[in-house]
Parts: structure tokens; sequence; C-alpha cells
């Protein structure tokens, strides 16, 4: 079988998104699956058509028009029309049986368009409700013209794809609440590579020394700054967390839009000998700052963004054997049994984040149990293996 995936961007792009993908196709393969992928404008400009990037060959879409792009609305045609005829080329030379759309609905509309004129069926996979994204970082508004169009678009795509995935329960319930059949949408969860996680690894000392972490109760984040992480909350929450526990230290490790306003915030508390910001470090270098932390603690904001969409960083530190406290959103609650594989606070309280850490760090002697819990979650449920092995009765269904 041969599966065509189309793709809004791909490594050697770093996110979450281009980790996710990267992991889909190499566990299809380790099925016997051949894979053939396309991605769109958002990759940005390429120096070829066609890119090889950790075994995997990439078609590149070319640029379009530089004035259209600049047009609201017509930009967003532009790029469904580029990826048309960019898959039709592709479709041509590869003859795929199957054509997987990933998230947003753009790629979905590309991917209809091409295979209702040459007969081949088309998977639709949603990531994300790309409008509520888009109404945290501040493009739109919830409910305004762009937010329903940008529903309705997707929506449009669910009814006429042949099958439907999405990455988690949250999702899955609101695309069967627009009328979308149950039957039509199943759940392939984020997951992680557990091999490439050594649970309970020894911490990296010289690192942990040149950071001044040594004798030092470590919080850690890691991730991307974005609003909705709730990371502020979390710097309020340690004044009074400090006044118990003076040895803590809370180590951020990342980059985006609100890095301006943590650092603003951070001087404002008094926080610079308790808060030490890494920056942006190279995705391989990542495990060693993990196996720093004693408490990763997710304070993700309330709001439909992630109420509906499960994270993967705790799914990481869990495959580590690090303790996870987060906030009570829907997206947390799939993953985090209270008590049993972590820790949850309600989310955006935060008298309540401060008690919910007072009260983690008091049961550390109680920690050991709860971290062989998440671990043996992560791989009984959360492999890649398991959670690509669901693609082939979705495949399977519409061939």
């Amino acid at each position: 079988m041969k599966v065509l995936h189309v793709l809004d961007h791909s490594i050697p792009l770093h996110s979450g998104y281009t980790f996710r993908t990267r992991n889909i196709l190499r566990q299809q393969r380790a099925l016997g699956w051949e894979t053939v992928h396309v991605t769109g404008l958002k990759q940005g400009a390429s120096d070829a058509l066609v890119e090889t990037v950790d075994d995997l060959v990439f078609y590149r879409t070319p640029p379009g028009s530089a004035t259209v792009a600049k047009v609201p609305v017509l930009n967003q045609w532009q790029v469904v029309s580029t990826l048309a005829r960019r898959l039709e080329q592709v479709v041509a030379e590869e003859k795929p049986d199957v054509l997987h759309a990933h998230s947003p609905a753009l790629n979905g509309l590309a991917a209809l368009q091409v295979g209702r004129r040459h007969g081949i069926p088309v998977v639709y996979e949603c990531r994300a409700f790309w409008e509520d994204a888009a109404v945290d970082h501040g493009t739109s508004t919830e409910n305004g013209p762009r937010y329903r169009l940008t529903r309705a678009l997707e929506s449009r795509v669910f009814r006429q794809a042949d099958a439907v995935t999405t990455i988690c329960e949250g999702l899955r319930a609101d695309i069967v609440a627009r009328g979308i059949p149950a039957e039509k949408v199943t759940v392939i969860p984020n997951a992680v590579d557990v091999d490439s996680f050594e649970y309970r690894a020894a911490a990296d000392e010289p690192l942990r020394e040149s950071l001044g972490l040594s004798g030092k109760t470590v919080l850690g984040f890691i991730g991307s700054f974005y609003a909705y992480e709730g990371l502020p909350l979390l710097l309020d929450s340690l004044p009074d967390l400090l006044q118990q526990h003076p040895d803590v230290v809370l180590l951020l490790v990342g980059g985006g839009p609100d890095e301006t306003l943590i650092r603003n915030k951070i001087e404002a508390l008094g926080l610079q000998q308790h808060v030490i910001l890494t920056g942006r470090v190279p995705h391989q270098e990542v495990q060693r700052y993990y196996g720093l932390v004693d408490l990763f603690v997710y304070p993700r904001q309330p709001m439909r963004l992630t109420d509906l969409v499960t994270p993967l960083k705790p799914l990481e530190a869990m495959a580590q054997g690090k303790l996870v406290l987060a906030s009570d959103v829907g997206g947390h609650r799939e993953l985090i049994e209270e008590g049993r594989t972590g820790f949850l606070f309600p989310a955006g309280d935060c008298a309540g984040l401060t008690q919910a850490l007072e009260r983690s760090l008091a049961a550390r002697s109680e920690w050991l149990p709860m971290l062989e819990a998440g671990r043996r979650y992560v791989e009984q449920t959360r492999t890649w293996a398991n959670s690509v092995a669901r693609y082939q009765a979705v495949y399977g269904a519409i061939l």
C-alpha cells in the first residue's frame, strides 16, 4: 500500500507538528507501507522541488504569486490551488492508493480536489482546530467572521473525506457534534518513542552545575512560550511557594511569543535568582534538560484549545520517569490520572497551583509508584507502534 501524505510543513522545520509526522511516517514504513510526502506553501522557500530529510523524500510546492500572498482570503486560496497543482504532478508520478491530508483544512480541500478527479480515497487528519489557536495568538476573535469561515471549511472537509482521524477524544467529540458519523472518526493519539527516553536516567551533572542547579529542587517546563501555556500563572505562584521551599528553582526551556512578557514578570516579581531561562535548545539536546527536573509543571489555561487538545510534553516526561503537575483542562485529564500517574490543579487558579505544588513536594516520598505508573501508561497505551497501528483499520475500510 502506498500512502501520499499531504502536509502543512515538515522536517527539517522543528515543531510538534513535524515531529508527529516524522514518527507516523517511520512507523508506517515499519509496517511495510510505502509513504510519499508533499508540503504546501507554509513550508517556505526551498532550493529544490524534491528534498530528502532523515531518509524521507518530500515533494515541495513551488511558490505562488507574491502579490496574491499579501491579499487576505486570496492568499489562503493560493495555498490550496498551488498545493492541488503539485499534488496532480505527484499523483501522476507516484500513483498512491490513499491520500492522507493533515491539518489545516486547506490541505484537506486540495487533497479532495485531486482525490475526486483520480478516484483516490481521502483521509483527513485533524490535529487541532486552527481557528482556536488563532484566537490565542490574537489573529482572530472567537466566533468572528474568520473564525466561523475556518470552522465551516473544516466541517466541509470532515463531511467530504472518506475517513477522518484526530489526535484525542476531545477533538473527536467536537467533530461528531458537527453531525459527522461517529464511526467515521478514529482517534490516532499522540505518543512517544519509549526507546528514545531512558527511564529515570542519571542527571547530566556538568549541565546541572553550569546552570546553578546543584542542591536545588527543580521545577521545570519544556516547550513553547504561548499564552495558553499559562507560564505567567506559574511565575505568580512562586513567591508564596518560596516561603516554604526556598531551595526551589524554576527551569524554563524553550521560547516563543510570550518570552518578553515572561522575562518582564520575572523581573517584576524579583525572581531572577529563582528562574532560569535557557532559551531554545537543539532538539537532540532536550533530553539532557529533562534529566535535571524534579517536577514538571504544565499550567495550561482553560479555553477551547486546551480543553480539546492533548499535549505531547507530559507524555515525554512520564516516559522518562518524571512527575507531572498539570492544570485540569480536558487535554491534560485525558493523559493524567490524579494521584496515580501525576497531579492536577484547578486551571487558572494561582492559589490552587501554589497549594498543589506544596502538596506535591511534601509527598515526595510517595512519588516512585506514580513514576512507575506513568511509565507503564506510556508503554502500554502511548507508543507510536500502538498508535499508528490504528491506521490499518482506517485505510482498510476505505480501500
